[in-house]
């Protein structure tokens, strides 16, 4: 079998211009970055304006494995099945992460026949727009410490900073230093450290934002602490603003490529799911839906995150309206939630997850229909993919079937589009196009006008089916604090770990009955959301025994080999 760099290698691209053809757009709609690629201008809206909207489909997952369920293979396949079928589609994913890249995750291409290329440029670097938001990240923070340094005429509080520095790589090192020392002429001395850039309130925005001039007007909200008299010190106060969205202009422009077999895709944003909101740009779809009559997106991890924030976060902001949701399932995933297994990346896989076992699937259903259970109570139509592996039964697939039809899905369709690319998602797309015709009664799973509290609670009860929630006393007066700065009508994206519904990774299946800790809230103004930390959340990855970069290489030809 090939491996995903060679397959991708192997293809026959076309040239970008040709697939922007496809979709109606020239060359006065694009800003090309070599043969395979493209930024597109955010003007392309207006011309498309009045054009009817698309039907809108987002793909998500069960409560994953730490080797993920194939969500992004399986948004890939949905959209070349689509294409096959006769309909006008694009895919919208995000842009992956380096740290992942040449750690142990793997990119965010897809994988097998169903990927985006080129997909060494996918995974690195692509267009640089992550190294921008990382410059302008880190050019704010440089300006709160010169400020601090040069007589703190804002009057900060060092104590209450919360903006840190980031960089794209996995470094646990840099978690946690101190900066400033060595002499007045370095600074002011303080306890800081490093995010990861995916993590910054700069992707969250870059993703959010509609606009140059919206997005001048988030980064001027970022609130990176408070004045000794509690109240809040922005970017726009530092007078630091003007200067980042400079340095995202181009940043904030998303990227048309082609899946492996000439799908256009267009590629923006990249924020985590489990610490920010994980869902590609809002921009991104505005055009996409505007353009095609089936745009498939993706949110990040499980429906109980990446979805819950597409639905309440996304939507919310960008007034579009979902008409399908596709929850990604695999057997081997399901019978870890039996609570029988445990996956542990970088580990061979336990046998007796690759042997038929009804009853341990059986009793890890329970995570598929809570999470078709969570789609559902926001109105829109569920189709579950089931992302079948060689191993496999055909009785294993017919259970996962039942389950999901009893628990209310609209259909349950087993996919190979990892080995047979479009063709193996057909039945899925035929039944996603179904979906999408069924009644929507989309809603909100909660007001803006209730209390913070309030929804923290609905999301923890409802979503993830805890009995109560509790709150440190920092927690309790960050409420207070928010609440006075009138921040409390901001919609919430809750932090929490991807490896279960609760926030105990170790809790499998479907938790029920536990109480939901919120350690902290933390406020991501620019973005528009609070979000409050559920246990322990790291916002810098550290590199495994063996990283994913000690594989990678350029062979004798100048091309790369090893990345996945």
């Amino acid at each position: 079998m090939k491996t995903d760099i060679e397959i991708a290698q192997a293809c026959k691209m076309q040239p970008i211009m040709e697939i922007a053809k496809k979709i109606g757009l020239d060359e006065d709609d694009l800003e090309l970055y070599g043969k395979y690629k493209a930024k597109i201008l955010l003007e392309v809206r207006d011309k498309f304006k009045d054009k009817p909207q698309g039907k809108y489909i987002d793909v998500t997952a069960i409560t994953p494995t730490p080797l993920g369920e194939g969500k992004t293979t399986t948004t890939v396949g949905l959209g070349m099945a689509l294409s096959k079928i006769g309909k006008n589609a694009i895919i919208a994913i995000r842009q992956p992460s380096l740290g992942p890249v040449f750690g142990i995750k793997g990119g965010a291409a897809g994988g097998g026949y169903s990927q985006v290329v080129p997909m060494e440029d996918f995974n690195l670097h692509l267009t640089g727009d992550i190294h921008a938001i990382g410059l302008a990240h880190n050019l704010l923070a440089a300006f709160i410490d010169n400020s601090l340094c040069k007589g703190n005429p804002l009057n900060i509080d060092p104590s209450t900073i919360s903006w840190r520095r980031v960089v794209d790589v996995s470094d646990r090192a840099l978690r946690n230093i101190v900066i400033g020392i060595g002499g007045k002429d370095n600074g002011i001395p303080r306890e800081t450290g490093y995010d990861i850039t995916v993590a910054s309130e700069i992707m969250a925005i870059i993703a959010l934002t509609t606009g140059l001039h919206d997005l001048r007007q988030r980064l001027g909200r970022i609130v990176i602490g408070q004045t000794v008299d509690g109240k809040p010190v922005t970017a726009e106060n530092l007078k630091c603003a003007g200067a980042m969205c400079v340095l995202l202009r181009d940043a904030i422009k998303p990227t048309l490529m082609q899946t492996l077999e000439g799908t256009p895709a267009i590629v923006h944003a990249g924020p985590f799911a489990n610490i920010a909101h994980g869902n590609s740009s809002i921009i991104a779809d505005q055009i996409a839906t505007k353009i095609a009559d089936y745009t498939v997106t993706e949110s990040g991890f499980g429906a109980d995150l990446g979805a819950e924030k597409f639905m309440n976060i996304k939507c919310r902001y960008s007034g579009i309206k979902p008409d399908a949701v596709v929850i990604v399932a695999t057997v081997r995933a399901l019978k870890m939630h039996s609570g029988d297994f445990t996956v542990v990346a970088g580990k061979p896989l336990d046998p007796g997850l690759i042997k038929e076992n009804l009853d341990a699937l059986e009793r890890g259903c329970v995570n598929l229909e809570k999470q078709i259970e969570n789609m559902r109570l926001f109105g829109v139509p569920v189709v579950v993919a089931i992302n079948r592996f060689t191993d496999d039964t055909d009785k294993e697939i017919e259970l996962i079937r039942k389950k999901s039809l009893d628990a209310g899905a609209e259909d349950a369709v087993p996919t190979e589009h990892w080995a047979r690319g479009g063709d193996g998602a057909l039945d899925l797309a035929k039944a996603v196009v179904a979906a999408t015709e069924k009644p929507n009664n989309f809603k909100f799973l909660y007001p803006l006008d209730i209390s913070i509290k309030e929804k923290i609670e609905r999301i923890a009860c409802e979503i993830y089916g805890a009995a109560n929630v509790t709150y440190t006393p920092m927690a309790e007066q960050k409420i207070k604090m928010f609440t006075e700065q009138g921040y409390d009508k901001l919609p919430i994206c809750m932090a929490k770990t991807h490896l279960s519904l609760s926030h105990d990774p170790k809790l499998k299946g479907r938790p029920m009955g536990f109480t939901l800790p919120i350690v902290d809230i933390r406020p991501s103004i620019g973005a528009g959301f609070l979000y409050p930390l559920c246990g322990d959340m790291r916002t810098m990855p550290g590199l495994p025994s063996v990283p994913a970069g000690t594989k990678i290489d350029i062979d004798e030809n100048g091309q790369v080999v090893g990345l996945f």
